[in-house]
């Protein structure tokens, strides 16, 4: 039997190390617990957004994923999306309340968009919120952010919890209240039943966040949740939630007895500034919309594409009307709690 010359078994062999390190390196990125959506050209290049999601009611596993596809492919941003996961299995599971990996991606974000739901997550995944939030980075908060977190009042981060009051004065009423504006107060309309049709505020008409957006363009199923007026700070509301009697989009306002609940409106989406302990401050845009049903409508989704651009800096750069066409297949799930779609993976989300 010929012998193998020395040099070929080398290369043979050099071969086959690179091959195993090549499927080593595909299997371990196959199972990212995230979802990484790449982005091409347009405002956003070279902007990193991460993505966080989980809450057990409103499908936000599935709302986040679209935005960030419309993000990377319409607009240029390259976005990390990342779910609570169950580590026994690698699954999304919305009711796993205290796993949200990948969080370390916030040490390279230009911008978190959150929308989560009492969150009760490890002090090293706090962490890393925390350290973000110091840094005054922007934040866009979406409907149950304003509930993000419970954590209780024995833990370092006891502070972002909905109803915190305890030393750190500034903090009181968590996360919610002190970074987005508002802490979950109550259903102001009648949930499930009343469903949200957003009007223009009159003295924000022209901020450029609503740019290409009219009065009826934003609606969504979910029902106008209770904020305490006026709210707090430098906060400029931007819409206002007219409470419909019905839940499509062609449904009169609530009269009779109702009536009262548009008389004032509650601002569904607005703006303002935060500071960590007396530190620079960042920008912050919150919508108490946000369901991945809200996300079939294009106004909900113009809203959300320029909160963003705005948010990083991009106002300028705003167009006319954002493209916010849907990527690829969307048909959201009806939200309510224990209805998320079961057995998802990250790798499923593409």
């Amino acid at each position: 039997m010929n012998k193998m010359p020395p040099m070929l078994k080398t290369v043979l062999n050099l071969s086959a190390a690179c091959l195993l390190v090549c499927l080593s390196l595909a299997s371990a990125c196959a199972a990212d617990p995230w979802l990484v959506v790449e982005g091409g050209e347009g405002l956003g290049k070279g902007k990193h957004v991460v993505l966080l999601s989980g809450d057990e009611e409103y499908r936000s596993e599935e709302a986040l994923t679209q935005l960030a596809k419309i993000l990377a492919k319409h607009h240029g941003f390259t976005c990390t999306v990342l779910y609570a996961i169950d580590p026994a299995t690698g699954e999304i599971s919305p009711n796993k309340t205290d796993n949200i990996p990948g969080l370390k991606s916030l040490q390279k974000a230009d911008l978190v968009v959150i929308a989560t739901r009492f969150r009760n997550l490890p002090d090293e995944q706090m962490k890393e919120i925390d350290d973000y939030l110091r840094a005054a980075k922007p934040v866009v908060g979406m409907r149950t952010a304003t509930h993000a977190f419970n954590i209780p009042k024995e833990r370092a981060y006891a502070h972002y919890g909905n109803n915190y009051n305890g030393e750190k004065k500034e903090w009181v009423d968590g996360f919610g209240r002190f970074v987005l504006g508002e802490k979950w107060i109550s259903h102001h309309g009648h949930h499930g039943q009343e469903s949200t049709r957003g009007l223009i505020a009159s003295e924000a008409k022209d901020h450029p966040i609503l740019r290409g957006i009219h009065d009826g363009d934003i609606w969504g199923p979910t029902d106008v949740y209770g904020v305490r007026l006026p709210l707090p700070g430098d906060s400029q509301p931007l819409v206002m939630g007219q409470v419909l009697e019905g839940m499509t989009a062609d449904s009169k306002p609530v009269d009779g007895n109702d009536a009262k609940k548009n008389a004032p409106m509650m601002p569904v989406a607005w703006v303002k500034t935060y500071g960590v302990e007396g530190g620079p401050r960042g920008r912050v845009f919150t919508t108490t919309m946000g369901s991945s049903t809200d996300m079939a409508s294009e106004g909900v989704r113009r809203m959300l594409v320029n909160a963003c651009a705005w948010a990083v800096g991009l106002e300028k750069n705003i167009s006319e009307k954002s493209v916010v066409d849907v990527v690829g297949t969307f048909v959201p799930t009806p939200f309510g709690f224990n209805g998320a779609q079961k057995g998802l993976k990250p790798a499923d989300m593409k």
